[in-house]
């Protein structure tokens, strides 16, 4: 079990260097200069081999911890594993908001503003938080 977990934690950590980024890269698309092409391009190049990768380590962290869950017992009939598993599903809605962002963002539908990106961009460190929180201190 201690080898899942310790894979899980990496692969976790991996998934949300790239959620922590990915937003970040679209704050610098919506600051790129009208008529700045090559720099739009670079971006957006980026963002997908990003977004690709990030999802590529987003699949081992949710079934390694569903192996952690199902397979072992790991906080099975836990308060603070059902709420793991509310942040987890927000997470990977996240995830998935960022795939559409960076679909609109590429097709020039996206007006959001270098600003709102900003914003967007501190949800995953509140999921991060509060799944380690969940995870450490179980409080119910």
């Amino acid at each position: 079990m201690l080898w899942v977990k310790a894979f899980h934690i990496v692969f976790v950590a991996s998934w949300f260097a790239g959620l922590f980024y990915l937003p970040r890269i679209f704050v610098n698309l919506a600051m790129v200069p009208v008529g700045s092409e090559a720099e739009r391009q670079r971006l957006v190049l980026m963002a997908r081999k990003l977004l690709r990768f990030t999802t590529m380590l987003a699949v081992p962290a949710v079934l390694l911890g569903l192996w952690l869950w199902l397979g072992y017992g790991v906080g099975r009939g836990a308060g603070w594993m059902h709420a793991k598993l509310a942040i987890v599903l927000l997470t990977v809605g996240y995830h998935h908001a960022c795939a559409v962002l960076l679909r609109k963002i590429v097709s020039g539908e996206s007006r959001r503003s270098h600003r709102w990106f900003r914003w967007f961009n501190e949800l995953p460190v509140l999921f991060l938080a509060a799944a380690v929180v969940l995870v450490v201190v179980k409080p119910f």
